[in-house]
């Protein structure tokens, strides 16, 4: 799809019949595209950026994080056994955390698992140098999303992170495919299942429009037949995957990674 394409189906999906608020501040369709996706360049703010072999980089490691614990850890993992450049990586909030056979399911690949439950997709722009530049990976899997809409953002700001994190990973690593999970329908955040719809259909939308990019449906086959999130899927807490979750998800995932 080209941009143009891109830029009036995103400008009908803002549109009434979408579900999704109209940006009140929108003019023409190509300064809503602007907004959404910046320049290279324009969103230096957002991310730090790291050298092959830099351990960390100062903007990353600067502000005290509630994740400093895990990223000790994912740093002392790469002190005992460094993963090899060219892995395929798996990043993103508790559901990549909690996945705990993740690297048994896909062991003939070189995974990289870099999960930190809670995390929004703003928060893997922000550390993206610890979390992906540093491991160069040939494939970058992500699932985020999920709890930026459950702490109040809504579908086109999801987006807009998602490409400041394509952006981010591109100007250093141009050849690194990126997939892009879709956010599951957990019956706990049933009342979001518009936003999740919407903001996966918006993400589909744009990995279209960009080279190297896949998008990942988990979202269909976790409904059944009555639209309905699949209860059998996860935990008792309906918001995490359990056994079950987790084998529909390999399923899904092995046919977009090798």
């Amino acid at each position: 799809m080209t941009r143009l394409a891109f830029s009036l189906l995103l400008a009908s999906m803002l549109g009434a019949g979408s579900g999704i608020a109209a940006d009140s501040r929108a003019g023409t369709t190509s300064e809503v595209i602007a907004r959404i996706h910046p320049p290279v360049g324009a969103i230096a703010g957002d991310v730090t950026h790291a050298g092959p072999n830099a351990p960390l980089v100062a903007g990353d490691s600067a502000p005290p994080s509630r994740w400093q614990a895990t990223f000790d850890a994912f740093a002392e993992a790469d002190r005992t056994n460094p993963p090899p450049p060219g892995g395929v990586l798996f990043v993103g909030s508790s559901s990549i955390r909690l996945w705990t056979d993740l690297e048994h399911q896909f062991r003939n690949l070189p995974i990289v698992k870099r999960g930190f439950g809670g995390s929004q997709l703003s928060d893997c722009v922000k550390h993206l140098s610890r979390l992906v530049i540093r491991y160069r990976p040939r494939t970058v899997l992500v699932y985020a999303g999920d709890n930026d809409l459950a702490a109040g953002s809504n579908p086109q700001e999801v987006l807009r992170r998602f490409t400041r994190f394509v952006d981010g990973v591109r100007r250093e690593l141009p050849d690194t495919r990126i997939a892009f999970i879709s956010i599951k329908p957990s019956p706990s955040r049933r009342m979001l299942l518009p936003e999740v719809q919407a903001t996966n259909r918006l993400i589909e939308s744009y990995v279209t429009s960009v080279p190297n990019l896949d998008f990942i449906d988990v979202f269909t086959p976790m409904m059944d037949t009555k639209g309905n999130p699949r209860p059998e899927l996860f935990r008792a807490d309906a918001l995490h995957l359990n056994a079950d979750g987790y084998a529909l998800w390999t399923r899904v995932i092995s046919r977009h990674v090798h």
